[in-house]
């Protein structure tokens, strides 16, 4: 239900909260995309729902109180007023799997046991695999506790990388330049950004390098100190290029890796190197494994459904099962690491 509501600016000159060209007003707007907000001279007619009207006031307010403590307001500062009040909810939130708060008050919580799996192993360890069928939120929440960490001042950048691997199409026959070609592939980490930070508060942090979004190539030759890095679907890499990944962890740094064992898009399945990297790293302590499965699915009912079906698939028609193949590459992981170790000292990395 819409409501109607009108609050009067008494005792402040306006364009003291609204800005130069009402730039702070359209910024606070910003933060509350379903409100309709029409200024007044010094009335603010606002028509939304009952909570955006609420929310919209006491933000208001909060706005009021710190221009009495400043000669003047910047867009800045209300991007910040919303960062510390997002920080005081989460600090006082009681609920140990509720990770985030997302845009227009979305809630980010992890909601499968393996999901709250990931996040109690991610208080215990510094490198974390999540592997698993498509919908099951291994990513979603990876980067869900990666915002967190970075609001909370853990880490002092955010870095999201893919193998640039064609999934039956040819980048090279799109256009535009490499950026441009390389964005659409790697729409899916801008969109669960986007769920959890404000548009133009994550623009301006890709803009100075806090939060960098890139294919996995160009991570080779970096140090990453104090970021907090995931590498998405991760059974695109060869096991070279995963060593050649996890080996930039630098210091005070968190690194998770996901990807679906069941959905290798290399001209060669067997080249994957995630069961084979994971068969030779999950027994050091300080790393965490955690393994998805259709139960953990939460994208819409059918997913599920469609997952089971294709779990069903005889090898003989070109594609074994999950745990078929599953099995199969833990199997060849002893075969792999031998072979591995012997190429050890002719692959650069």
């Amino acid at each position: 239900m819409k409501l109607d509501k009108t609050i009067e600016l008494k005792e402040i000159d306006p364009i003291a909260i609204y800005g130069v060209n009402n730039r702070n007003l359209e910024r606070l707007q910003s933060y509350f995309p379903k409100l309709k907000v029409i200024a007044r001279g010094n009335e603010l007619r606002l028509h939304g729902s009952a909570a955006d009207l609420q929310r919209f006031e006491e933000s208001l307010g909060a706005l009021i109180q710190l221009r009495h403590r400043k000669t003047y307001l910047t867009p800045a500062d209300v991007d910040q007023l919303f960062e510390e009040n997002d920080l005081h909810s989460e600090e006082s939130n009681t609920d140990p799997y509720t990770i985030v708060y997302g845009n227009e008050g979305r809630v980010i919580t992890a909601r499968t046991p393996n999901q709250k799996k990931l996040v109690d192993l991610y208080a215990k360890n510094d490198l974390l695999f999540a592997i698993g069928p498509a919908g099951s939120g291994k990513t979603y929440t990876a980067i869900a506790l990666a915002v967190k960490a970075l609001k909370n001042r853990e880490v002092k950048k955010l870095i999201l990388t893919r193998p640039a691997v064609e999934a039956g199409e040819r980048l090279g026959f799109l256009p535009g330049d490499m950026k441009e070609k390389l964005d659409p592939y790697l729409q899916p980490l801008y969109d669960a950004l986007h769920d959890m930070i404000h548009p133009k508060k994550l623009q301006a942090l890709m803009e100075e390098g806090i939060i960098q979004i890139a294919p996995l190539a160009y991570m080779r030759g970096r140090t990453l100190d104090s970021a907090f890095v995931i590498l998405d679907e991760a059974q695109n890499t060869s096991l070279s290029q995963l060593k050649m990944f996890l080996t930039r962890m630098g210091c005070h740094a968190k690194f998770i890796v996901t990807g679906d064992a069941t959905q290798i898009d290399l001209p060669n399945k067997r080249d994957s190197g995630l069961l084979q990297g994971i068969h030779l790293v999950r027994s050091i302590p300080g790393i965490g494994v955690v393994e998805f499965g259709t139960g953990d699915i939460v994208r819409h009912p059918l997913v599920t459904k469609i997952v089971k079906a294709f779990d069903q698939l005889p090898a003989s028609a070109g594609s074994a099962t999950p745990k078929a193949s599953a099995a199969k590459a833990t199997t060849e992981a002893a075969e792999a690491t031998a072979e591995a170790a012997s190429t050890e000292a002719t692959t650069t990395v």
